[in-house]
């Protein structure tokens, strides 16, 4: 009942009261009285109402605003978290297919094998360093992690305190207003959808670790699928390598070949070229073909003269009569 229906009921009271011829004057400024106390009692509670309303409005804009930045933190924090793990995984990664292009095995690098104690110190001394950095890096990692996790709780707290501040006020509103009104029920927040997603880093993971565990069909397989999904992104000459390496281990070497060729040609700038065309010149090699694997390793060592593979090269040439 509102300020206006008091009134309405007083006057018809007072007009009842005169008319019955039942009342006395006294009665009259009795009611009078009353209508006055509970017209005052109305628009204290109505003040307060509004001053409550106006109160949690400032609140759920404050909220709105700290959740919008809250996600945007969120949403960098994620961005930087994905990019460091990917340079970790590919640094990792690089570090593994240089080891393994150098030991693929006994019968393709037995020159390897002949290089002097201290060429072998230099390239494990190499190695240490590399890990080393690996190792670092993953602290350095670990440690921004940390900190982004404190951030997050602290953004949690303060959110729990506003909400809990929000709490607080619907219900001394509620209290105020029992009597007078309905109370209207919160709304609760949507719930966005969350679905998996499959990344490129993944996908290239899956295939990498498939190949290592000697699935090489498996391995294949999923490196074409892909590259049939990301032809041209960071890891897709890898990608293309690791199918000649399938073919080359197991001993199909035409097919190694061809596929070691599209490294070059869709690749040319990747750093998986000098591999692939080192292992062209074994893989011709295996097959016979001295003269086409000549060519290779001098091409090897002619255009990356600085590169690991080079030196390799120069080794097996010293072999072929």
């Amino acid at each position: 009942m509102n300020k206006s229906d008091w009134k309405k009921g007083g006057i018809v009271l007072w007009i009842a009261l005169c008319l019955s011829g039942c009342a006395t004057v006294g009665d009259v400024r009795i009611l009078d009285k009353d209508i006055q106390r509970l017209d005052s009692q109305l628009s204290q509670i109505q003040k307060e109402k509004d001053s409550i309303r106006k109160e949690m409005e400032a609140i759920r804009t404050e909220l709105t605003a700290f959740k919008k930045e809250t996600e945007t933190n969120h949403s960098s924090l994620q961005a930087e978290n994905q990019k460091t793990r990917a340079d970790l995984f590919l640094r990792f990664e690089t570090l593994q297919s240089e080891l393994r292009t150098l030991s693929t095995g006994v019968e393709e690098h037995k020159v390897f094998l002949k290089t002097p104690s201290r060429e072998i110190s230099r390239i494990k001394e190499d190695v240490e360093v590399r890990l080393r950095i690996l190792e670092e890096k993953g602290k350095s990692f670990e440690e921004r992690n940390r900190s982004f996790e404190e951030k997050n709780r602290s953004y949690d707290e303060r959110v729990k305190g506003m909400e809990d501040r929000l709490k607080g006020l619907d219900a001394k509103l509620t209290s105020k207003l029992t009597e007078m009104e309905k109370s209207i029920p919160a709304k609760e927040p949507p719930v966005e959808p969350k679905g998996p997603s499959t990344t490129a880093g993944n996908l290239y993971k899956d295939a990498y670790e498939t190949f290592q565990k000697g699935d090489l069909d498996g391995g294949r397989r999923k490196f074409e699928a892909f590259l049939k999904q990301y032809p041209n992104m960071e890891l897709s000459d890898n990608a293309q390598f690791w199918i000649g390496e399938t073919y080359f281990l197991k001993k199909d070497f035409e097919k190694a070949i061809l596929e070691y060729e599209k490294v070059v040609v869709k690749y040319p700038e990747g750093d998986k070229v000098p591999s692939a065309l080192l292992k062209q010149g074994l893989a011709f090699l295996e097959l016979g073909d001295k003269t086409n694997a000549r060519n290779l390793l001098r091409r090897v060592i002619d255009r990356y003269p600085q590169a690991d593979q080079a030196e390799i090269a120069k080794k097996k040439l010293e072999t072929i009569k």
